[in-house]
């Protein structure tokens, strides 16, 4: 005897919508730096670099490491970018290797969120919060992806699942 798959809850649907908003949002902004050369070849990757450490939005610990080791390796640092927003976007919204991606998020917002998003030396602690939020929030949201369980959403993960689960369709016409 199979026993079929529960429908997912209001709020596995609503967590999965969410994963699939964000994934569609990563391939968007993958999708330009994969398929076109200004980011990658172009210089694009290091304007912003560039723009992060004159614009004195880095925070003061990241700017060695962006001077020295990002603009140092510019261009594979570029692609890996690139194809990293890409993977996370085609991750999440396929629902396959969700909790990967996930976890890859979370490690390239905060690495965004400490290259981007100073708000200054004398700013009150309520304004690193408010300069934070670009990343912040869909660093939550990456989190919240990596502790919610994939196979209870709208995944091809749980798609496959709940066909494993369904009896064949020869025994509902046997009777």
């Amino acid at each position: 005897m199979h026993i079929a798959a529960s429908p997912p809850s209001r709020s596995a649907t609503a967590l999965a919508a969410l994963r699939i908003g964000v994934g569609i949002l990563f391939l968007i902004f993958g999708e330009y730096k994969v398929f076109g050369t200004a980011f990658t070849l172009g210089g694009g990757f290091q304007g912003w670099i560039h723009q992060f450490i004159d614009g004195g939005t880095a925070y003061p610990f990241a700017v060695p490491v962006l001077q020295h080791v990002v603009l140092a390796h510019a261009t594979p640092i570029a692609f890996l970018v690139a194809y990293g927003e890409l993977a996370i976007g085609i991750a999440l919204t396929s629902g396959l290797l969700t909790r990967a991606a996930s976890a890859c998020g979370v490690v390239y917002m905060v690495t965004l969120l400490f290259s981007s998003d100073y708000p200054g030396p004398h700013a009150p602690g309520w304004q690193y919060f408010g300069a934070s939020l670009d990343h912040l929030v869909l660093a939550m949201c990456f989190a919240a992806f990596l502790l919610g369980d994939p196979d209870q959403s709208l995944s091809v993960r749980a798609y496959l699942r709940g066909r494993r689960a369904d009896p064949p369709r020869a025994a509902y016409q046997s009777r």
